[in-house]
């Protein structure tokens, strides 16, 4: 005999199991226990024991039959309470194992495809445009995958969270959930938890991806510029990295032949191009410089001086620019650790250009010289003081940006997950681009606009939250309506 889902629910909620010994007893209890909560009368259900019509019970939009067999792909509505009455605390563990099951699923699902992607793309990119060779390329991977994974963590997340709890509401999970006594709140948990913890880790990979990651493949790409230059003249007459510029009639071996190449000048000095009948490229790493090897050179300064070394092979080493120096880095490209350090130098550095252009305007209104306070040279240091203050403000608004844009992750999550239960859609793009489409409108402008003004120093460093705090509002007000309702 087959006894419908309903009714084993129906019968374990009010009634004892000792009390229950077969499945006859199950099933005319089942019926009775129905019949009442559906408001029938009892000789409906006599009748339709005695194979009068079958007991249906209204249930919002459709007749359901409880005789017939369910197959529920639902979890709380098969879930027994437990003997005592009003303990839902085994519900609930069963409830939010499951729901973090399936968001580590979806997630590290999603993360890994997302990630592949975008980490062939940028991988592409570099090795089309440096015509980069496979070994070089491989090299590549490690520094490229912590800015593939600080781009998909957020996206991703956000997708667990609606593909998720979008289907739990249209399956009609949550009004479930809620009429076994366990308030949404418990099962929007394992969410917040997931997201707060990946919080913290996009804001690591955001400060590995910058300090490290970006700097890593730019010394990557200059300490591969022999096989670079090689790889990129064999398909095109001329090369060109930072300060160097070959170009050249024809590429046999390693030999490049008619070379014409320009050297831009350190510091003052003046520009130099070299003339002469081949060249080879030779990589010099304990050095960290590159060594051209000139066959008949001939070398002419932007000044018009030069020099001619006829029948000789003559070497001109190129000094490769190393690891930058936190001095010289871009506040963008500085480790969190170090910022708070160089915005003391950064102060200081300030307040010293200050006092000697304070100096030198005293010195000249004292002798008398005051053509030299219109000149041209006070706008440099002006400008330059400019420069320094918009560094400082930069400095400030670093650390607040990489925090907000990790913790991006807490706030997608935080609107997501109860969007999803208001929207009761299953299918996963439609909830995911239901909810992304708002935050891409409003979320990344909003971001944009507090980093740029943040980095002037027209707004506070602070500004750079704007987004998030907004997104956090509106998945408040989203929670209070799935609590309420």
């Amino acid at each position: 005999m087959v006894v419908s889902l309903m009714e084993r629910l129906a019968i374990r909620c009010y009634q004892p199991r000792e009390s229950l010994h077969s499945s006859e007893d199950i099933a005319q209890s089942g019926r009775k226990r129905i019949a009442r909560m559906s408001r029938r009368p009892a000789s409906d259900s006599a009748r339709a024991g005695r194979g009068g019509r079958e007991p249906n019970v209204r249930t919002g939009r459709s007749m359901v039959d409880f005789r017939r067999p369910v197959k529920c792909d639902c979890l709380a509505i098969g879930l027994d309470r437990s003997d005592k009455a009003g303990d839902t605390t085994n519900a609930m563990k069963i409830l939010t194992r499951y729901i973090a099951l399936e968001l580590l699923k979806w997630f590290l699902l999603s993360l890994t495809v997302l990630t592949l992607i975008i980490l062939i793309f940028f991988v592409s990119r570099e090795a089309i445009r440096h015509g980069l060779p496979p070994a070089q390329v491989v090299r590549l991977v490690p520094y490229f995958l912590p800015i593939a994974l600080w781009i998909a963590v957020p996206g991703t997340l956000l997708l667990a969270a609606t593909s998720v709890y979008g289907r739990l509401s249209g399956w009609n999970e949550i009004v479930a959930a809620k009429a076994q006594g366990i308030s949404p709140r418990k099962l929007l948990e394992p969410i917040w938890v997931l997201a707060f913890c990946l919080s913290l880790v996009t804001v690591y990979l955001n400060d590995l991806a910058v300090s490290w990651g970006r700097v890593g493949a730019e010394n990557l790409l200059v300490r591969s510029a022999e096989e670079i230059a090689y790889g990129m003249l064999r398909t095109q007459p001329t090369f060109a990295m930072g300060g160097l510029e070959i170009t050249v009639k024809q590429v046999v071996g390693r030999r490049l032949l008619r070379p014409h190449i320009w050297v831009k000048g350190k510091g003052s000095g003046s520009d130099v191009t070299i003339v002469a009948d081949e060249v080879e490229l030779k990589t010099d790493h304990e050095r960290n410089e590159l060594i051209l090897i000139l066959q008949n050179p001939t070398f002419v300064t932007e000044l018009g001086y030069g020099g001619q070394f006829p029948n000789e092979r003559f070497e001109y080493p190129i000094p490769l620019p190393d690891a930058k120096l936190a001095g010289d880095l871009s506040p963008s490209q500085l480790e969190l650790r170090v910022i708070p350090a160089e915005i003391v130098k950064q102060k200081e550095r300030i307040e010293r250009r200050e006092k000697e252009m304070a100096a030198k305007a005293a010195c000249q209104m004292l002798s008398g010289d005051l053509g030299a306070l219109t000149g041209n040279e006070w706008e440099i240091h002006a400008r330059l003081l400019r420069l320094d203050r918009e560094r400082l403000c930069r400095l400030r608004a670093e650390p607040h940006r990489r925090w907000s844009a990790g913790f991006s992750c807490l706030c997608f999550a935080w609107v997501g997950a109860p969007l999803a239960i208001r929207l009761r859609n299953r299918d996963v793009l439609t909830s995911f681009f239901l909810c992304f489409l708002p935050i891409l409108i409003v979320y990344y402008p909003l971001l944009v606009f507090g980093v740029d003004a943040a980095k002037v120093g027209r707004l506070p460093p602070w500004s750079v939250w704007l987004g998030n705090v907004l997104l956090i509002a509106w998945g408040g007000y989203l929670l209070r309506k799935v609590l309420r309702y």
